[in-house]
């Protein structure tokens, strides 16, 4: 469903030098699967997802989504910050994103996430958790097949954090979609993903992967740090990773 095949990716320093961010970077997601993106800080994660949104053109080589000449309106973003509209209801932020409404399914939306009482609060009466999930049902609403996700649960606390990744595993699997996120958490990309991609040092390209086999109702905490030590001892990522 996704295909990222990119020669290099450079910006200009303030000195006008050229700072190669990405090189060699190349990697497919498979059709309605989940795929986190795991690397050290400042590798060019971000600028990965900004290239696959279409936010950063400046590159050489290419990104497909298997039968869309225009992918762009088929693919979504929940970004590290809910970034809604303060003078908009949460419903309003979310309607902003759509053509069409399907009331009975956006009904279930806003149920799924919670948000069903809040639908009539403006951002600056949410906690930060429930702007999260307004965030996340303004993505899933425009019905996409590629949802990029950045870091959605940085900054929460762990219970919130993991609340959120129990909705948003509901929420995606009910609504087939291709994923794809960036993350610092090992064991968050454990817990949600069917593979792991790790990314090197800038200029980042994929180091290695590792398939995820454990089936995600079987991953309770005791697995997911078995499946964190198996990928320590096969090398596909450092405990300092």
């Amino acid at each position: 469903m996704l295909d990222v095949n990119i020669n290099s990716m450079s910006f200009r320093s303030s000195e006008g030098a050229a700072l190669e961010v990405l090189r060699d970077l190349n990697f497919s997601c498979a059709q309605n699967s989940f795929t986190s993106i795991v690397g050290p800080s400042g590798c060019g994660k971000t600028t990965t997802l900004r290239c696959i949104l279409g936010l950063e053109t400046a590159f050489d080589g290419a990104i497909k989504t298997a039968g869309e000449s225009d992918h762009l309106h088929k693919i979504s973003a929940v970004f590290q910050e809910p970034r809604l509209l303060p003078w908009r209801t949460v419903e309003q932020n979310v309607r902003l994103a759509l053509k069409a409404v399907d009331e009975a399914e956006l009904n279930d939306l806003f149920a799924e996430l919670g948000l069903t009482e809040h639908r009539d609060f403006y951002p600056t009466e949410l906690s930060l958790g429930l702007a999260r999930r307004a965030g996340i049902a303004r993505a899933f609403a425009v019905k996409p097949s590629v949802l990029i996700l950045d870091e959605p649960f940085v900054s929460l606390d762990d219970e919130t954090a993991s609340r959120l990744r129990k909705l948003l595993m509901q929420v995606w699997a009910a609504r087939s979609c291709t994923a794809l996120m960036v993350t610092h958490n090992l064991l968050e990309a454990i817990e949600l993903s069917d593979r792991i991609l790790f990314f090197s040092g800038s200029p980042s390209r994929v180091v290695s992967e590792y398939e995820i086999a454990v089936d995600r109702k079987n991953r309770n905490r005791r697995a997911i740090e078995q499946i964190r030590e198996d990928i320590y001892a096969t090398g596909a990522a450092s405990p300092m990773e």
